[in-house]
């Protein structure tokens, strides 16, 4: 008898496609690749265990459940959406009464939520039209096969000994398979059988002669159904089933649903033949048997208290549904919005001496203005600038925008790396760098802070058309990937680990600039912080491209963090920025602004 236990995990490719635990929020699966899966399944392993779902939240119970069997883990292998649950959730007797709009909305919850194949019980199909349409919505859903009955409309459920089980005529039965198989857009797509022969009381060989019809009509696999608990003639028909197969040259799936004779194990019918086998309504009779004792106790008891030791609680619900990823999210979200903005200010420029460069206007309004727009529409708050030369000017306009002001005395002797720590007691949570000359726009910093990466810089590989060495020495970047053979692509990646960066680099050399602003995470910023007093412990000698540690810059720490093996990243952005350096610059920026105020 072969195991239907726990398979190699080379031939599991589907359960290599996902998480150990996941959660709705994060599954990522196309409906192509689910309509497939269940083909590939059956195809690695030889069978398929499938559960019942009949909403989104049985439908996570059914995708994540494990099983710890001699070491290894064991699981479904998909899910069914039954018209009984279905209908039974909705408090509706299984008569057709749920339409189809009704059906597909609770089968496109259960895809939302799942990655897992889904069998769709499509009750009788309807009229072939009717059929055909919901082959195509199903496919398009990413369902992985429909089992349709050969009973007319309406049905009745099969589990009902008293109801009157018509069997529709099977020639129509076939040429709505027929009909069904010719709507379909991918070989993948399941159309299933359901012969009721052996409910409806008409015996094995009218099952034999349903079932030869249907596969000669193309269907996909055959499910034969039985009401008893010792089903002989169902076994029968699957020990009948592989001779008629191969007298008819092809061998459709066979498929079990053992609600009533379920004493039988799975592996008793995987070795009778049958290839999938489907637990049809258990979680919903389980959810029901479990509401109405909850519901007595509260009754009886007076309270809820008694019923809480039956019920889940409802941080394991929020688990299950994903609330605390989204939550864990939020709490992301909240903290990035709470990062710092920190702009080096202090230094004296000679080309604007007569005042800080922030508060040079631009347009009317000091650059620190347009800084603050693009900062808070990005979502952060919290800013912090480094003074010095002429450091008053900001009293006034500090109050009105909300800022903090940090001091550096010694700013005619040092350079930005020391006016940035004089700001590191804002650092501990991570923080952004602004250099204290730029116009940009706030989609720069969004993008920055939802890297995942712990170092990042803004990067643009414009800088061939500045005038480097004319107007100043640009901060040029060389990126890791253009030691590769492979660097040119027509798909680049965003980030990209850096290598070089400095003034001295060569333009030919180089493949970006830095354009003054920087993301560092937390831990960004503690190794940050530690690297530069680890350099304070020898500030004696030439520091990279500086002549002093005193006198670094900030593009001499981050080549030094790059010399430590630390991974400083870059963000490509083509657009949004401008420097203003010169005179010129602000003449070129401030015509900017007047025609995008014209087109606004």
């Amino acid at each position: 008898m072969p195991s239907i236990g726990p398979v190699d995990a080379a031939t599991r490719y589907w359960q290599t496609q996902r998480s150990s635990k996941l959660m709705p929020i994060s599954n990522r699966v196309t409906p192509g690749e689910r309509i497939s899966s269940l083909r590939r399944i059956i195809a690695t392993q030889g069978y398929a265990v499938i559960i019942e779902a009949h909403s989104g939240l049985s439908a996570i119970v059914g995708e994540t459940a494990r099983a710890e069997i001699d070491g290894a883990t064991k699981e479904y292998d998909g899910l069914w959406e039954s018209s009984l649950t279905d209908s039974g959730t909705k408090g509706l007797p299984d008569a057709s009464i749920v339409g189809p709009e009704s059906r597909l909305h609770t089968i496109d919850e259960i895809i939302h939520v799942t990655t897992k194949p889904v069998i769709v019980d499509g009750d009788t199909g309807g009229e072939t039209s009717q059929f055909d349409d919901l082959v195509i919505r199903l496919e398009r859903l990413g369902a992985s096969a429909v089992i349709i009955e050969d009973k007319v409309f309406p049905k009745r459920n099969s589990l009902d000994a008293s109801a009157s089980q018509e069997l529709e005529d099977p020639v129509i039965f076939a040429e709505k398979i027929q009909a069904g198989k010719s709507a379909t857009v991918t070989d993948d797509f399941m159309i299933i059988a359901r012969i009721e022969s052996l409910i409806a009381g008409t015996g094995l060989q009218d099952a034999m002669r349903r079932a030869e019809l249907y596969i000669q009509a193309g269907v996909d696999g055959i499910m034969i159904h039985s009401g008893r608990r010792e089903p002989d003639e169902l076994f029968e028909f699957a020990q009948a089933y592989r001779p008629l197969c191969d007298r008819l040259g092809r061998r459709p799936l066979l498929v079990s649903v053992p609600t009533t004779y379920n004493h039988h194990p799975d592996e008793a019918l995987v070795e009778l033949g049958f290839d999938i086998i489907i637990h049809a309504n258990h979680l919903l009779r389980a959810s029901h048997m479990a509401m109405r004792k909850v519901a007595q106790l509260i009754l009886e008891s007076g309270s809820s208290f008694q019923a809480d030791s039956i019920c889940s609680p409802v941080k394991e619900i929020f688990s299950e549904v994903g609330f605390d990823t989204l939550a864990a999210k939020d709490r992301q979200r909240n903290a990035m919005l709470r990062l710092p903005v920190i702009i080096p200010a202090a230094g004296r420029d000679p080309i604007f001496p007569e005042q800080p460069k922030s508060l040079i206007d631009v347009a009317g309004r000091p650059i620190l203005h347009h800084q603050l727009e693009s900062i808070r529409k990005a979502g952060l708050k919290d800013v912090v600038v480094v003074r010095g030369h002429e450091g008053a000017q900001f009293d006034a306009y500090s109050e009105e925008a909300n800022l903090v002001l940090c001091d550096n005395p010694s700013y005619a002797q040092t350079q930005s790396v020391d006016s940035l720590m004089k700001a590191r007691t804002y650092m501990a949570q991570g923080f952004v760098l602004v250099f204290s000359d730029l116009l940009f726009d706030q989609e720069i910093l969004g993008q920055l802070v939802r890297t995942d990466k712990d170092i990042v810089l803004a990067i643009d590989n414009s800088y061939t058309y500045h005038r480097h060495d004319v107007d100043k020495r640009l901060d040029l970047v060389v990126s890791k990937k253009s030691f590769q053979t492979q660097f040119r692509s027509l798909s680049p990646e965003p980030v990209t680990e850096l290598a070089r960066i400095g003034k001295t680099i060569e333009l030919d050399t180089a493949d970006y600039e830095f354009i003054g602003i920087a993301f560092l995470s937390e831990q960004g910023a503690k190794i940050l912080q530690d690297t530069y007093d680890d350099c304070m412990t020898r500030s004696g000698s030439s520091f990279h491209e500086a002549t002093s540690f005193s006198l670094a810059k900030m593009t001499d720490l981050f080549q030094e963090l790059i010399d430590r093996g630390f991974p400083v990243h870059g963000l490509e952005v083509s657009k949004g920025w401008r420097e203003i350096h010169t005179r010129q610059d602000l003449e070129i920026a401030e015509a900017e602004m007047a025609a995008l105020a014209q087109r606004n």
